[in-house]
């Protein structure tokens, strides 16, 4: 199958490269959120749209009210000249609320669209993330993953609430301010406008540009840092056994340090860009201030008019600002995103072919037919292998360190794809079928049993989350554990703790059971699940495991031979071939390789036993 091929999540499309940066990025957003289409979402996005444009609207004219009645006052001094300045003045504290408070009431009818837009995305990534095959998982680290992927969906409420309520109406307004100093007061004022404006923006976009590579630095540090201190802690137990804790202490402390040099040079910058713009605001404010004094001592213009100029040229300011900072900000989360979407753009490396079709499994016969498969950090992992599992029988699979066993599980369950050869079960080629139905009829028992931070129940139920406390209660019986639930204060919902640290290992291994026997598989897989268990736990849990074998295909794969002797049928690997098969008593009859495997064995209690003496 080729890399990519019938991909399991279906992905947008990148634009264009010869469109722009950030009309690719916007393109790719809508189509990753589905568009803004949903109950209501029309009608809730013109009403923010048309509360911002009036709000527009209201806050460049709202100063004129005020001007002419300051200029009406100052025209005379009767009673009548008072009571309209009051009105007058009334009437602008009410135009300039409005103004005000309508993109408050914007924002709250625009926040389901933008809570929507943020769950469609994050879920998509997630879910994409998830479909990606296990080479992916192995070489990145959890935490620079999942912060990838918080960053980039939270770029995305900025990214919509600033291109659809500021940038656009920030122009508009910049416009309408032109066009009403001109209108009212000449093109003087209306160029002052235009050239603090334009003097603004270049600034603005030229640096940050220059600022834009330390954004990416700060980010790049931030995933080292998070990476790492997830990485240690999820390993706490080897921190502490080394005690590694100054240790790992300093890488992370080496880590913020890098995300603090990087932090200072972005904000320093920040600050140089921010002096520039408040100089530059100042000078067109000085400017435009100066050029209504003169109209005023020529008599042209009232002191009305200047108060209207002022508060015009500060009013648009606060857009001004508005738009230097969406300018940065959208660059700068536009980097964000670029991370997210290049988790999107990794294609699985093993994918549903596009006729794939479910698994129908029926006694649950598991054939390997001249596999030949090699790592990519391994020169060999397995070299023209066949043999069969019989439906209904136990087979075990042994052999010396690095022969290949597990090598054999993961293309059972499809996480690679063999470079030769096929994978069937019951007849069907695992490359035909849908991964989830295949791995819908597969049940795997581990040597270390990995649980969620969740209560029993969840974990047990996580092969079934369907299942009725009845269908619980039998599963963890059949487990051997359900005397130890009943036996705990708080039952079923107790919790087990990071990776289920609050149990023994003979728990965890009977939680693991339980989950597969409520699974209720096809086929069993047992990798090593007793061998890091001391001896009498390991009884315990084998007795559980020959009850969840019952019945099934088995696949055993096991370090002590001791506990597959009673396998019907045993193929030991070595160096990724087939050495020999057949039953324990055939194979120790052959005196070959896994003969001297069961003496080598064999011989490790007695060393123990005269070294104690």
């Amino acid at each position: 199958m080729a890399r990519g091929e019938g991909r399991v999540v279906e992905k947008p499309e990148p634009a264009p490269d010869a469109a722009p940066p950030l009309l690719r990025t916007v393109t790719r957003l809508m189509v990753l959120i589905g568009g803004l289409s949903g109950p209501n979402y029309r009608v809730r996005l013109v009403a923010a749209l048309l509360l911002t444009l009036v709000g527009k609207v209201l806050a460049v004219f709202s100063p004129l009210v005020l001007a002419d009645g300051i200029n009406a006052l100052a025209a005379g001094r009767s009673e009548g000249a008072l009571n309209a300045f009051i009105g007058l003045a009334g009437f602008w504290v009410a135009l300039r609320f409005a103004s005000t408070a309508g993109p408050q009431i914007r924002d709250a009818i625009f926040q389901p669209l933008s809570e929507e837009a943020q769950r469609r995305a994050g879920g998509r990534v997630f879910r994409h993330v998830h479909s990606l095959s296990v080479r992916f998982h192995q070489s990145k680290r959890t935490g620079s993953v999942y912060r990838t992927i918080e960053r980039g969906v939270r770029a995305i409420d900025f990214l919509l609430r600033f291109l659809a309520f500021n940038i656009a109406p920030t122009v508009i307004e910049l416009a309408l301010a032109a066009g009403v100093l001109a209108w009212r007061y000449g093109w003087s004022f209306a160029l002052i406008a235009a050239g603090t404006v334009l003097l603004y923006a270049w600034a603005t976009f030229g640096v940050t540009e220059w600022r834009l590579k330390h954004r990416r630095e700060m980010n790049e540090a931030d995933t080292e840092a998070a990476g790492r201190a997830v990485d240690s802690l999820l390993n706490f137990e080897t921190v502490k056994s080394f005690a590694a804790e100054e240790r790992e202490s300093e890488r992370y402390d080496r880590a913020l340090a890098s995300y603090a040099y990087a932090a200072v040079r972005s904000n320093t910058s920040l600050v140089m860009l921010n002096v520039a713009q408040g100089l530059i605001m100042n000078v067109g404010l000085v400017g435009m201030v100066i050029a209504a004094g003169l109209l005023v001592a020529r008599g042209t213009m009232g002191p009305g008019d200047i108060t209207a100029v002022i508060l015009i040229m500060v009013n648009l300011y606060g857009p001004l600002n508005i738009l230097g900072f969406a300018y940065r900000e959208i660059k700068q989360t536009s980097i964000d995103m670029e991370k997210m979407f290049v988790l999107l753009d990794e294609s699985p490396d093993v994918a549903d072919a596009p006729n794939a079709v479910a698994l129908k499994p029926a006694g649950g016969e598991v054939a390997f037919e001249a596999v030949t498969f090699s790592h990519e950090s391994r020169d060999r992992g397995l070299e023209n292998v066949s043999f069969v599992v019989p439906a209904g029988k136990t087979t075990a699979i042994v052999g010396p360190s690095g022969a290949g066993k597990s090598t054999v599980l993961k293309l059972l369950f499809r996480f690679y794809d063999p470079s030769a050869g096929r994978v069937t079960i019951d007849g069907q080629d695992l490359r035909a079928v849908t991964q989830a139905s295949l791995r819908q009829a597969l049940g795997l028992v581990p040597q270390d049993v990995v649980l969620f931070n969740d209560t029993i129940r969840y974990n047990i139920a996580y092969g079934r989350p369907d299942a009725t406390l009845a269908e619980l209660e039998q599963a963890a019986a059949r487990a051997q554990l359900l005397d130890f639930i009943k036996a705990l204060p708080q039952g079923w919902d107790t919790r087990v703790g990071e990776r289920g640290l609050k149990l023994s290992g003979g728990e965890k291994q009977r939680v693991g059971i339980a989950r597969v026997v409520l699974k209720d598989p096809r086929i069993l897989i047992l990798d090593e699940a007793t061998s890091s268990l001391d001896s009498g736990t390991e009884a315990e849990v084998q007795d559980a495991l020959e009850e969840a074998s019952r019945g099934r295909t088995t696949i055993v794969v096991a370090h002590r031979l001791s506990t597959i002797a009673g396998a019907d049928q045993i193929v030991v690997l070595d160096e990724g071939a087939i050495a020999e098969r057949g039953t324990h008593a055939q194979l120790i009859a052959r005196d070959g390789l896994y003969a001297s495997l069961w003496k080598r064995q064999a011989e490790e209690p007695e060393a123990a036993t005269v070294a104690a003496e």
